[in-house]
């Protein structure tokens, strides 16, 4: 059975950690989406590309090769996955994902990885759009204050000097944008199983997902 997961769900869900755990489990391929659209934010600020400069970016993302090593995001030669988390880049990266010609791009690429692989996806629209016929399909949430704890201390133990407050203000920040863009915003798929983590561990989430995707391919 070929199996295609999705996995949807607001900023600091825990999407990452989670589908990496699962696709361990399965052996599938992680496809981290948010962190492609997120190393084009990152190349874009490098080079002075405001999102709003369609060209130039859509030129950028044709000169990217992107592919992903044990679980590392790899640009034109470069791992650049520690550089994708830094506040700055969480901050802009809702405004380059809305960009439709930048999700055309991301969305033909991640499409065909699932064609050849057993893969699982995380993002905000995997389930709803670039995934839609996908085998099983999450939505993952959390509230607001757990999410903004949680990035809080990622980003204390990489010693990042940073204020809950603002965490949270732009976690909600985010959640506004993606649910209100027009292009494929976030919202739940109607055939997703919904997990709410905001009081359950990461291994009780990854026990629950793997449960229901044992009982379909047993």
């Amino acid at each position: 059975m070929k199996i295609s997961v999705a996995i949807d769900g607001p900023a600091g869900a825990g999407k990452s950690t989670i589908a990496k755990m699962v696709s361990e489990r399965f052996n599938l391929m992680y496809i981290n989406t948010g962190s492609m659209y997120r190393a084009v934010t990152l190349k874009a600020m490098e080079k002075g590309i405001a999102f709003n400069d369609i060209e130039s970016l859509c030129e950028l993302i044709d000169n990217m090769e992107m592919h992903f090593e044990n679980n590392d995001l790899i640009v034109n030669e470069e791992n650049v996955s520690d550089k994708l988390t830094m506040p700055e880049i969480s901050n802009n990266v809702s405004n380059y994902a809305a960009v439709l010609e930048v999700r055309k791009k991301l969305v033909q690429i991640q499409r065909k990885i699932s064609q050849k692989y057993n893969v699982i996806m995380d993002g905000r629209d995997i389930g709803t759009f670039v995934l839609k016929y996908a085998s099983f399909k999450f939505f993952l949430t959390a509230s607001a204050e757990e999410r903004a704890k949680r990035r809080y201390k990622e980003l204390v133990l990489k010693n990042v000097d940073v204020n809950y407050e603002n965490i949270l203000e732009e976690i909600k920040k985010r959640d506004y944008i993606d649910s209100t863009r027009k292009i494929n915003p976030l919202k739940k798929a109607e055939d997703a199983i919904e997990i709410d983590s905001t009081n359950m561990s990461i291994e009780d989430v990854v026990n629950k997902i793997c449960s229901c995707i044992q009982s379909k391919i047993s």
